[in-house]
C-alpha cells in the first residue's frame, strides 16, 4: 500500500498531483493531519485537491489545536496546548517549550489511520517486513529531514529529494501545468513562522493574524499550569500585536523553513 501524508503544502501538493498525472507510481490515498488551525486558504485548496485527485483523501485529526492552547491557558486539567513557545523564564533568561504539537496532531492521527487501513492492530509490532510505504514531502533542499519509519512494517520514501527536486523546482512544476500555487500550510499562531510570514499574514489574510494574535493575548492571559515563565508566539518575546513586521532589513527566515506537512520530529 502506498500512502502519502498530505500537508497541502507546496511539497506533498506536488506529490499528490504527480502520481494523479502519471509521473509518479500511484497512491492508495492520501492522509491530511487536521489540526482544525489552518487558514482558511489551506483548507480551500485542500476542497480544491479533493475535487482533482481520483484517489481518497482521508481527513484525520485528534480536535482543535486552537482550542486546546486556550484551555490549557485557562488551567484546564489535561489540556497541554504544547506547540513551540517562546518563553521568558522567572529569573528574566529566555527559554522554549519543546515542540509536542506535531506528534499529537499531525504524526499520532496520521499513523493510527495508517493502521487502520492496513489492518495492524493498535500498538501491534506488526509484521516483520514492510507493507505500507509512506510518501513523505520533503523535498531536496530538505533531505536533512529525512528519517527511517518507527515501525519495522512502515518504508519511508521521499520521492522528492531521489528526483533531485527542490521547493523551487516544485513551484515550476506545478506552474507549468497550470496548477496554483498552495498556500503555506502550518497552524495561523505557528511560533516557527518567520517575520515575512507573519507580515504576509497581517498584510494579505487579517482574519488569520488575528487568530494568532488572540491565541497569543490568551496565553499570558490565563494561567497555564504548565508552564512557569511568561509564553509568547514571537521570538522577540514580546506580544505578537507589538512587533515590528515594517522593517524588511531584519526579516528573519522560518526556524525550520519549509510547509507543516506532518512530518516535523519523524
Amino acid at each position: 500500500m502506498r500512502v502519502l501524508s498530505l500537508g497541502a503544502g507546496v511539497q506533498s501538493t506536488t506529490l499528490a498531483l504527480m502520481a494523479q498525472s502519471g509521473d509518479l507510481p500511484p497512491f492508495d490515498c492520501a492522509i491530511f493531519a487536521d489540526t482544525q488551525s489552518e487558514p482558511a486558504a489551506v483548507y480551500q485548496h485542500l476542497d480544491w485537491l479533493c475535487g482533482v485527485l481520483t484517489y481518497p483523501i482521508h481527513r484525520v485529526g485528534r480536535g482543535s489545536l486552537r482550542q486546546e492552547i486556550y484551555d490549557a491557558s485557562a488551567g484546564k486539567r489535561g489540556a497541554w496546548g504544547r506547540p513551540p513557545l517562546f518563553i521568558v523564564n522567572p529569573n528574566g533568561s529566555p527559554g522554549m517549550t519543546r515542540r509536542q504539537c506535531t506528534g499529537d496532531y499531525k504524526i499520532d492521527p496520521i499513523m493510527r489511520k495508517v493502521r487502520e487501513l492496513a489492518g495492524v492492530p493498535p500498538r501491534s509490532p506488526g509484521p516483520r517486513h514492510p507493507i505500507v510505504e509512506q510518501v513523505i514531502g520533503i523535498s531536496l533542499d530538505e533531505a536533512h529531514r529525512m528519517r527511517d519509519a518507527r515501525f519495522r512494517w512502515i518504508k519511508h520514501v521521499y520521492p522528492l529529494v531521489d528526483l533531485h527536486m527542490t521547493r523551487q523546482a516544485c513551484l515550476h512544476w506545478l506552474s507549468d501545468r497550470g496548477y496554483p500555487t498552495p498556500p503555506k500550510s502550518a497552524c495561523t499562531f505557528c511560533p516557527f513562522h518567520s517575520d515575512a510570514m507573519w507580515r504576509e499574514m497581517k498584510e494579505h489574510d487579517p482574519v488569520s493574524f488575528a487568530d494568532a494574535v488572540a491565541v497569543d493575548d490568551a496565553l499570558r492571559a490565563g494561567h497555564h499550569f504548565m508552564l512557569r515563565g511568561t509564553p509568547y508566539l514571537h521570538r522577540q518575546r514580546i506580544p505578537l500585536k507589538d512587533v515590528d513586521l515594517t522593517d524588511y532589513r531584519a526579516l528573519n527566515g522560518d526556524l525550520f523553513g519549509e510547509d507543516c506537512e506532518g512530518v516535523c520530529g519523524v
